[in-house]
């Protein structure tokens, strides 16, 4: 790439504010050519610090949302039939490795462990992703980084990452934004005036105060820029709260009526 275009991608980045010094130790990672474990509750953006990353390093992104049915082939490729012949189509990790692109599995724990043991010799030493079905071997190029994230809350003994693999990665924690730090974000991705900002940011916090009491999950800051949207194109804003928070963070109906009295607390 050429430095006409890196500074053209660097004007691109989708927006991010770093909460500490998550940036300098992604570069490091690439530049030394280390996989990279990023863990975090959900919405507190993982995937946008991915994807600000990937555009500031100038790399292609190629992004897996893992599940229960991903296997191997998904990932690596397989034998297709097409036009009366049989051919090969490389997954996203492949075309990954050999573009020296970012390959980026959100929720790696959710894939089956025997998917990712295709992990390994990618995330060690050889840094080399065998092909069974075609005897074919990459070696990826020193361009190419393999990180995967998941939600360290929702882990249990049939879901969690084996030891094997995750000692195979640099790791990183996030959390929710600091106040100030959310606050920007919300502003800039909403573009909401910082007063709605903050009172938006005040709810959150005490909405996250009734994790452990009412709520599977906490207010993230996905649903703040959600809200924040609404608001923004005129929206009322308990309306938009209750649309874009307190919904989507629980079915139960008393639940939601506790949760709408904070709303209108902050917003009445």
């Amino acid at each position: 790439m050429t430095a006409e275009a890196k500074r053209a991608a660097f004007q691109e980045l989708p927006f991010y504010s770093p909460q500490g010094q998550e940036v300098a130790l992604f570069e490091n990672a690439y530049q030394h050519q280390l996989p990279v474990l990023i863990k975090g509750p959900t919405g507190c953006g993982k995937t946008r610090f991915i994807r600000h990353m990937a555009a500031r390093l100038g790399r292609p992104l190629y992004t897996v949302a893992c599940h229960d049915d991903l296997t191997a082939a998904d990932l690596i490729g397989r034998h297709l039939i097409g036009d009366g012949t049989t051919y090969w189509a490389d997954g996203p990790l492949t075309r990954a490795v050999r573009e020296g692109a970012i390959c980026y599995l959100d929720e790696v724990v959710e894939a089956r462990k025997d998917t990712t043991v295709v992990l390994h010799p990618l995330s060690d030493d050889r840094r080399t992703l065998p092909i069974e079905r075609t005897g074919e071997v990459l070696q990826a190029p020193p361009e190419f980084m393999l990180v995967v994230s998941y939600n360290p809350g929702y882990q249990n003994l049939l879901k969690g990452m084996k030891p094997s693999t995750r000692q195979r990665f640099v790791g990183m924690s996030f959390d929710y934004p600091r106040p100030e730090t959310e606050r920007q974000v919300v502003m800039g991705e909403s573009g909401v005036k910082a007063a709605t900002a903050e009172r938006l940011v005040a709810l959150a916090r005490g909405l996250r105060a009734l994790k452990d009491h009412d709520l599977e999950e906490s207010a993230s800051t996905r649903l703040l820029v959600y809200a924040g949207t609404l608001i923004k194109n005129g929206f009322d804003p308990v309306e938009a709260c209750r649309a874009a928070i307190v919904e989507p963070l629980t079915d139960d109906p008393e639940t939601a009526d506790a949760l709408m009295e904070v709303v209108c607390a902050v917003f009445g």
